[in-house]
């Protein structure tokens, strides 16, 4: 491939800019999410090639294969990030490059547990903020009535209840993993998408963050999302479907139980991986390859 192909870019605003969100009333039935045939080429290298898959409410995807298999660049398309370079790509019925992407971001929540919030706010205050996309509080707007039930609720629902009025600077990662999770719902958004969150967790941290994500989607049965990850542990039980990457392409995708298999899982990461799944959870364990004799 030349280094002169087209390459992906920031996904410009397409269309004239609404000042309010996209009611969610005006959203098309329909898959949440769509790609088809995408690729991704930079420096003329494919990050992604030929990637296909539909996303329908109330579906939790793991996005999952090695470093460098383009499970960041698959995310950032599906959040309205970037563009591909090849294919088509619809976020809540709207195909880039067709629409004003501001008009979506209110119904996508998009999580990096690396953020680099350095704020004086309570962990309540970050949570509010998510109301308008921000990262810092309205000055001359108070939170409605509404607001604030629903930032306690999220925050309740998350296990952040006891340190609510806690700076942000005092908190673990875990706790500021769970508390931008928490931010990025208060919009009542349709896709949450979870880059890595469970990244840098000690064991009690993660688990208390998968249990977080079950009860949420329990809660929430309209809401889909997309988990990227590269350790299967990572995974919460409420996971509904898989796709797995290996260097930009799809090595298998649909529900759960027919993707995540020894076989497949092996194939994804390019080693014998013995696999198995215990009240829900899924653990792998690298099968030590053996040396050929004479």
């Amino acid at each position: 491939m030349s280094t002169s192909d087209p390459q992906p870019t920031e996904a410009p605003a397409s269309g004239p800019l609404s000042a309010d969100p996209l009611p969610a009333e005006e959203l098309p039935p329909g898959p949440l999410l769509r790609t088809r045939d995408v690729d991704v080429v930079r420096d003329g290298r494919h990050l992604l090639h030929g990637i296909t898959l539909t996303i329908e409410a109330g579906q939790h995807w793991a996005l999952l294969g090695p470093n460098g298999a383009g499970k960041s660049t698959l995310l950032g398309l599906l959040g309205a990030v970037s563009h591909p370079t090849r294919g088509e790509v619809d976020v809540l019925g709207r195909r880039l490059g067709r629409v004003d992407i501001r008009e979506l971001r209110a119904h996508l929540g998009h999580v990096n547990p690396r953020h680099p919030l350095r704020s004086p706010l309570t962990v309540r205050e970050v949570v509010l903020t998510g109301t308008r996309n921000t990262i810092e509080p309205d000055l001359h707007r108070k939170p409605s009535p509404e607001e604030l039930d629903r930032a306690e609720l999220l925050i309740g629902t998350l296990g952040m209840a006891a340190v609510a009025g806690s700076p942000w600077t005092t908190l673990s990662q875990g706790e500021r993993g769970r508390a931008l999770i928490a931010r990025a719902l208060m919009p009542s958004p349709r896709l949450l998408l979870l880059d890595e969150p469970a990244t840098g967790l000690d064991l009690t941290a993660r688990e208390l963050l998968l249990d977080s994500l079950d009860l949420l989607r329990h809660q929430h049965p309209e809401l889909a999302s997309v988990l990227v990850t590269h350790h299967l542990e990572e995974l919460p039980e409420s996971t509904t479907h898989a796709l797995l990457l290996r260097e930009g392409g799809c090595v298998a995708s649909g529900p759960v139980d027919e993707v995540m298999t020894t076989e497949l899982i092996s194939a994804c990461f390019g080693h014998p991986i013995r696999i198995s799944r215990h009240d829900g959870r899924w653990t792998a364990r690298a099968a030590a390859r053996r040396t050929p004799r004479g």
